[in-house]
């Protein structure tokens, strides 16, 4: 039974100057409840931020829900603060904070602070520590070398609760504890180097996915309390992989027990609607301009890097933090006492944030989603930038998903939107996302927006994969997207884990495996992804055939990558690159290899090199480009021992010739002899003939390949759904995604591995 509460207080004079000056970072150590001892009684201390409260009292199972029997003491130094200690109670304690307004009416919060929740649809906090014996030391201490910017990078999207579910048990989502056994596996053996998780922060409902946070210092106790999360950290740690947490410190929700009008007025909010209130999200914005709201925010931040080990932040919203009129018609906004639409006070707060997070963490990365071409996200404050680690090439996340979804009939059309992205891609430390965002509210899987037949979408998905990989930037993937589900992600059901069980999706699966350990062996891929001497164009202009080749460089100009796109159906042989000078090129990866799924058109282990000079350089190279398939080529001294690059059953002479064997993916095997195959035939269609003499027996037919032709009278699909791919839409004045280059000239670049 709990005593009558005492006087004792957490915070020094120092603490208090701290947070009324909202330079206190720590505020999870002073804020909320923590089991303490005070004059030899076991108890826990409450304090609680509601300046403008009448009275503020404890209730919970402990007292009944009295709210008489419990008040907190109000501090006399003018901060808001209500405090006190109650002896006798306990770890587990259901509590909340009944409060006596201005207005006379009594509402009851929880705990702003809490280290647990109920599980929801409960809404009261939960007394907890967070004691728990860390087993990652080694990963800490090496921490700054993985999480470089000049590191590989490669990112898992997941959401916890969908990601997959016990079936025998009424569909129920994994805990943590299940999660830290069967999703650590996986992600290991897929060979991705961190996991995003998208907000575990408590959240009263499912379908918000975390974006909408009551409990911001708690993980959703939907899948354990807050040591089985952190056994979930520790245990990616101790197999090599990173946590990046979804943080969302834009909007909150309306609902009773939350932040909302937390003492009867708008404390963390603004009071004014058009400052305060998010019309898409029906949410409220923080107000950043008060110091007390922006200790709190920083304070969370810091608190899960610290308490959590987690080794990054990818900062949600950022757009809809930067401008005053985002998502706001004339008259809804209010603009900033310069007469702009730029919120100078969200401003100042990010940058704070990521002076902090990186002073105190130089070793995490903080990435901002944002979706306008706003200058200097990833650049240092001192430099006029946000400071963020990197941001989220949303730009070329519409551009490539547009193009992709083209048939390959009108690709030549639309050539310039893949090559666009170099244009601006050194502006930003960029992180290409395939992000959840882009498989929900109709859009459809990201296989569904592949066209052609079954093989053609699962062609175009694996080259729109090694596409990625091999562009400048770190990776993310959401989850799903590695096995090709044909539906969109629906956050009430797992995954489609049993497509794994058929050959194409189980090829795509072993393809994304392949991508991340080519990414993570080949220094050329990442030492450089945010330098501009690190990429180069070979071939850009070669529109007709649909086809792209560049170099990827690495910090020894002697390590090298090329890499060749073919994005139609037609297979291109005897194709001509440009090299310089060496004595050997091997094939390193094929996207169109038997085991992924593909036609089997491989080049073998030693490519044909020719004295004739091509694309302004001195030798060339000739090899065959595979339908709708990715070429990856590496430049050596000396020829090394490789085993061929199809590791399939069969590997015979055929396969070297590119004339592999397709029948265990349906593809019949060409005769001998077969001088043009029918996938050249799709030629009379409008693609372009290949050169005379070009012998075409590598390929299979067109039927067997399922390579349809594509259907007369097809539009252009470039403008579908051009404006509703989820870009964060600018007002007035902002330009788009594709000035982002001309806007953010002069910034200075950091140099490979700068953190800011």
């Amino acid at each position: 039974m709990a005593q009558p509460i005492q006087h004792f207080s957490r915070f020094t004079d120092y603490d208090t100057y701290l947070f009324k000056s909202g330079k206190h970072f720590r505020l999870f150590e002073k804020l909320g409840s923590h089991l303490e001892t005070v004059d030899g009684q076991d108890g826990v201390f409450f304090a609680v931020w509601a300046p403008n409260a009448l009275s503020v009292s404890v209730i919970g199972d402990f007292n009944y829900w009295n709210t008489q029997e419990h008040p907190l003491f109000p501090r006399w130094d003018g901060t808001g603060i209500w405090e006190g200690f109650i002896p006798g109670v306990t770890e587990g304690t259901i509590y909340k904070y009944s409060i006596e307004t201005i207005h006379g009416e009594r509402i009851e919060k929880g705990d702003p602070f809490a280290f647990l929740w109920e599980n929801p649809p409960k809404t009261a906090s939960i007394v907890r520590g967070l004691d728990y014996v860390w087993r990652d030391k080694s990963w800490m201490d090496k921490r700054s070398e993985i999480n470089g910017l000049n590191k590989p990078i490669s990112v898992y999207e997941v959401h916890l609760g969908s990601w997959r579910r016990n079936v025998e048990e009424d569909n129920r989502s994994l805990t943590y504890a299940e999660l830290a056994i069967e999703l650590v596996q996986y992600v290991k053996e897929m060979g991705f180097t961190h996991i995003e998780l998208m907000p575990v922060m408590e959240h009263p409902f499912f379908g918000s996915w975390g974006y909408q946070i009551t409990g911001f210092f708690a993980p959703s106790s939907r899948f354990g309390n807050p040591q089985e999360f952190m056994a979930l950290v520790d245990a990616c740690h101790q197999a090599g992989i990173g946590i990046i947490l979804d943080w969302v410190p834009s909007h909150f929700p309306s609902d009773g027990h939350g932040l909302f009008r937390f003492d009867g007025t708008a404390l963390y909010e603004h009071e004014d609607p058009r400052k305060g209130f998010h019309p898409d999200w029906n949410s409220y914005i923080f107000n950043y301009g008060r110091f007390e709201v922006r200790s709190f925010l920083i304070s969370n931040a810091l608190f899960w890097l610290e308490k959590y080990h987690v080794d990054g932040l990818r900062v949600d919203a950022v757009a809809s933090m930067l401008y005053l009129d985002y998502s706001r018609k004339e008259g809804e906004w209010i603009p900033n006492h310069h007469g702009g639409r730029e919120n100078l006070e969200a401003i100042a707060f990010l940058r704070e944030l990521n002076e902090t997070i990186y002073r105190e963490f130089p070793d995490v990365q903080c990435i901002a989603e944002e979706s306008t071409a706003w200058p200097g996200v990833s650049r240092p404050t001192f430099a006029g930038g946000l400071g963020f680690g990197m941001k989220w090439m949303m730009g070329w996340m519409h551009d490539t998903l547009d193009y992709f979804k083209i048939d390959p009939f009108y690709r030549k059309f639309h050539h310039h939107q893949l090559t666009f992205s170099i244009v601006y891609a050194f502006t930003e430390n960029f992180m290409l996302p395939l992000s959840h965002d882009e498989v929900v509210h109709g859009k459809g899987s990201l296989l569904g927006r592949m066209p052609g037949d079954e093989w053609q979408k699962m062609a175009n998905l694996r080259t729109l994969y090694t596409y990625m990989y091999t562009h400048p930037g770190t990776k993310l993937l959401f989850m799903g997207g590695e096995i090709g589900q044909f539906q969109e992600w629906n956050h009430d059901s797992s995954l489609h884990w049993h497509l794994l069980d058929q050959p194409l999706h189980a090829g795509l699966n072993q393809l994304m495996k392949e991508l991340n350990s080519l990414y993570r062996t080949e220094k050329s891929l990442f030492e450089r992804s945010f330098d501009g001497p690190g990429f180069e164009w070979i071939e850009l202009n070669d529109q007709e055939n649909c086809t792209l080749v560049y170099k990827r460089i690495g910090s020894d100009d002697s390590e090298h990558l090329i890499i060749a796109l073919n994005l139609t159906p037609v297979p291109r042989s005897d194709y001509r690159i440009g090299i310089d000078d060496h004595i050997a090129y091997v094939e390193v990866f094929n996207s169109d290899a038997t085991r992924f799924g593909g036609s089997g058109m491989i080049n073998g282990e030693k490519l044909k090199i020719e004295d004739a000079g091509w694309h302004m350089r001195n030798k060339s190279l000739v090899l065959t480009l595979p339908p709708l398939g990715a070429v990856v080529i590496k430049g050596v001294s000396t020829l090394p021992k490789l085993e061929v690059v199809d590791t399939s059953e069969s590997h015979n002479d055929a396969e070297t010739s590119n004339t592999e064997a397709g029948s265990s993916k349906g593809l019949d095997k060409p005769k001998s002899g077969t001088k043009k195959s029918k996938a050249a035939q799709t030629l009379s269609d409008g693609l372009d003939k290949p050169k005379s003499g070009t012998k075409n027996s590598k390929t299979a037919s067109s039927d067997a390949d399922g390579l349809d032709k594509p259907k007369s009278g097809t539009k252009n699909s470039k403008t579908a759904d051009s404006s509703s791919e989820g870009l964060d839409k600018p007002k007035s004045g902002t330009k788009n995604s594709k000035t982002t280059a001309s806007t953010s000239k002069g910034l200075d670049k950091p140099k490979s591995g700068t953190k800011n």
